[in-house]
């Protein structure tokens, strides 16, 4: 929200109060308190009918501050409220012995806070002595409007500062300019509004910044002061946190051990999803068709989606199979699922007034109610349409299980549709505050769900295809971008919003190929394929129309095998990446600011990205196959075509429908598995190692996880123009060629492959 009319003066109907002095610095516990009059106290009388401000510095984990900026202490705790971590951080508290003589310093880890003990008032963040950012004496305000009371903060950037993230955003990546509401909305992915909204952002000056708010928090990204990062909430107190890290994967690593990691998704997840897509018509007989149309063409397939007319129209969500359609569900799970696929089911939290357990929802208490104890109700999306009430644990236990049916049924996964619809004129079970609640609901909504699938199928096979999220989501993977369009411009778009989404601690991530709204044209399903099957998760799905290749041209079906097929022999690899996702919460899709933070070149740059830390990815985004992509210093090879490049330049390439830039850069060894047809394999068995531009020197490990099998770790060394490479098991089996592969079935033994150029190779076995 904008407060000011310019820099000088406010908005007409606004005031200020803003701390001028420093009437006390004091330690409480382990925190750090400031008392901030919003006057100078020149006298005993300056202190009568004097607002003052309370700023209390506190830190749940090493390299953390909390801020929290209070005018009136005396409002009631308010829910739901973020789930925050709490471990034991070095905390050091410095405060002058003479009041006035210097300033005080909290400390967690290695970032400071520097405080002004007398006034003006002055925060200043430093991390290893170098200063990230501040607050000044125009910063920090408590504001009375005629929308009621607000506090901010105003945080300062300096020359050149970028500032990522704030959720799915699909404009501008970087977001300097930009005016943000915090607040989930059904907006598609054409319009400032978004499905997951997410408090938190990443600047490249060294720091993240997460507001401890679940409601309705206001960004002004320099669009307000040029200047400053302003951010505000409704209230009567703001709690945010600086995060500092040496880099931005180290941001990322603190921000999620503080809000939580992604969870370990399934292999079979990371194989292609097919869909019945939205309004189409089908029974099993065209599902049938679908999976066996792919099987014929030898397309991998890995996952069978049913969308929302899998139930009776009218009756969302009843998770009763549409009898007409589907006479014996059972017997169908069955018969796809002997065609080694999984299953996933569309559902969503809102109960249609025809469904049957709109009634029984209604007589236990579980559906959400209005303040005279009447049952929310409206007609968007579904006549009657309730809401479930997820404070309610017996509510939640309800819902889910009803799910659990479905998956005694063979369901496997479902897709968590909406959860942005969520009223404010309402009361909750628990006494939540309904603003509070509108942006948290699909929190408990997708935590519910993911916690009956772990339940049900076990630790690390749980998945979502879910839509919606706030900070702490990325606990209940996968994400996807909701309802694009079917052209290039929402291609990219999709893109953006993908990779904003990752720099907010999300990991995983994917997208309707071709589309959602519309039918695309024969260009741009290829195009979107062969992005959909370099993005961590990929899905075949539409609005009104059938997503199956053959339904555009036969080349598409050639596109679509190709790099289904690619996908699952980097599975070695994507498995990898997705535990380092879980473990650090570094994203497998990962903006190129992420990886290559101090090139300047890459600074807002939202048209490619990085699959995993090594294989750099540009969707080409026109039917011609014009497309620029940025390469960083250093030697890249093209994965598909072995063609190496210098990087630190842009690049103009055209490229058909079965390619696009896909570079690795130099320094990597590559695993490639040896099965294509599927996620599911034991991906160290038969495995290829590729080699590229390894440095002198270069003493790497190189873990290749198990799948199916057992994991396996080769050392690999750049000794001169030689690179040895050693296994650790047993029952070695290589085979050399002269690109730089280095083939091993699980074993032990040692191999020399000596590099013709510093960086070919021409070997051969020892």
């Amino acid at each position: 929200m904008k407060f000011t009319d310019g820099y000088w003066q406010l908005r007409p109907g606004v005031s200020i109060l803003q701390p001028k002095d420093i009437d006390g610095v004091e330690r409480v516990g382990d925190d750090l308190v400031i008392y901030a009059p919003t006057a100078p106290i020149t006298s005993r009388g300056a202190t009568l009918n004097r607002p003052s401000l309370t700023v209390r510095l506190t830190s749940p984990i090493d390299d953390v501050i909390g801020v929290t900026i209070s005018h009136h202490l005396g409002s009631a705790d308010a829910a739901p409220s973020f789930a925050l971590a709490q471990q034991d951080p070095r905390v050091r508290i410095d405060i002058p012995d003479a009041p006035g003589s210097g300033e005080a310093v909290f400390a967690s880890g290695r970032l400071e806070a520097r405080v002004a003990t007398t006034g003006p008032w002055r925060l200043e963040f430093v991390a290893d002595g170098r200063p990230l950012t501040s607050s000044d004496a125009r910063s920090v305000g408590v504001l009375s409007t005629p929308e009621g009371t607000f506090v901010r903060e105003q945080l300062g950037m300096g020359v050149g500062e970028t500032i990522y993230g704030l959720g799915e955003r699909f404009g501008a990546f970087a977001k300097n300019g930009q005016s943000i509401d915090i607040w989930n909305e059904d907006g598609g992915t054409a319009s400032e509004q978004a499905y997951k909204n997410v408090p938190f952002y990443l600047s490249d000056a060294g720091y993240g910044l997460f507001v401890d708010h679940p409601g309705a928090v206001s960004f002004e990204i320099g669009s307000e002061v040029v200047s400053r990062a302003q951010f505000s909430v409704p209230g009567e107190e703001l709690r945010y946190y600086v995060i500092s890290g040496a880099t931005p994967k180290d941001i990322l690593e603190r921000y999620t051990a503080l809000t939580g990691r992604p969870a370990e998704v399934p292999a079979w997840s990371y194989g292609l999803w097919l869909s019945t897509s939205f309004t189409t018509d089908y029974d099993e007989a065209t599902v049938t068709s679908f999976i066996d149309g792919m099987a014929e063409r030898e397309i991998p397939l890995s996952v069978f989606h049913f969308d929302c007319f899998w139930m009776r129209a009218f009756h969302w969500s009843d998770f009763v199979w549409d009898p007409a359609m589907f006479p014996d569900p059972q017997g169908m799970l069955a018969r796809i699922k002997a065609k080694g696929l999984r299953v996933s089911a569309w559902i969503n939290p809102y109960i249609a007034q025809r469904s049957h357990l709109f009634e029984e929802g209604r007589r236990l208490g579980y559906l959400v109610r209005r303040a005279d104890g009447s049952v929310w109700q409206w007609d968007m999306w579904q006549a009657g349409m309730a809401l479930v009430d997820f404070t309610n644990p017996d509510a939640v236990r309800w819902f889910q299980d009803k799910l659990r049916a479905l998956l005694d049924d063979g369901v496997d996964a479902f897709k968590t549709d909406f959860g942005e619809r969520i009223p404010t004129d309402v009361v909750w079970h628990d006494g939540s505050d309904p603003r509070r609640m509108h942006n948290y609901y699909t929190q408990l909504y997708n935590k519910a769900v993911f916690e009956l699938l772990t339940e049900e199928r076990g630790q690390g096979e749980a998945v979502l295809f879910a839509r919606s999220a706030t900070a702490g989501g990325q606990q209940f993977p996968v994400h996807w971008g909701g309802d694009c369009e079917s052209t290039f411009v929402s291609m990219a778009e999709s893109l953006r919003g993908g990779l904003s989404l990752g720099m907010s601690g999300f990991g995983y991530w994917s997208h309707d190929i071709g589309g959602f709204e519309g039918t695309p044209d024969p260009a741009v399903f290829k195009r979107w394929v062969a992005f959909g099957l370099l993005s961590s998760h990929s899905r075949l799905h539409g609005s009104d129309s059938y997503r199956v290749p053959w339904a555009f041209d036969e080349e598409a079906v050639d596109v679509t095998r190709k790099f289904t097929r690619l996908k699952m022999a980097l599975m070695p690899y994507l498995a990898r990446a997705g535990r380092e996702a879980s473990l650090r919460g570094t994203p497998i899709m990962r903006a190129m600011a992420l990886e290559f933070p101090h090139d300047r070149a890459v600074a807002g740059l939202g048209t490619q990205y990085m699959l995993g830390e090594s294989i750099l990815v540009a969707p080409v985004f026109s039917e011609a196959g014009e497309v620029d992509v940025y390469l960083p210093p250093g030697e890249w090879t093209h994965l598909l075509t072995g063609e190496r490049v210098a990087g630190g330049s842009w690049r103009r390439e055209t490229h058909g429908f079965d390619s696009l830039p896909l570079y690795v850069r130099e320094g990597t060894v590559l695993p490639i598995g040896a099965v294509s047809t599927g996620p599911e394999y034991a991906w160290a068995d038969d495995v290829t190692l590729r080699i590229f531009s390894l440095p002198e020197g270069y003493d790497q490990t190189i873990e290749v996880p198990g799948g199916t099998g057992a994991a396996t770790e080769f050392r690999v060394q750049r000794q001169g123009a030689d690179v040895l490479v050693t296994a650790g098991s047993s029952a070695a089996r290589w085979n050399v060629d002269v690109d730089g592969r280095i083939h091993t079935h699980r074993g032990s033994g040692t191999l020399t492959v000596a590099l013709a150029d510093g960086g070919s190779s021409s070997g051969s076995d020892r």
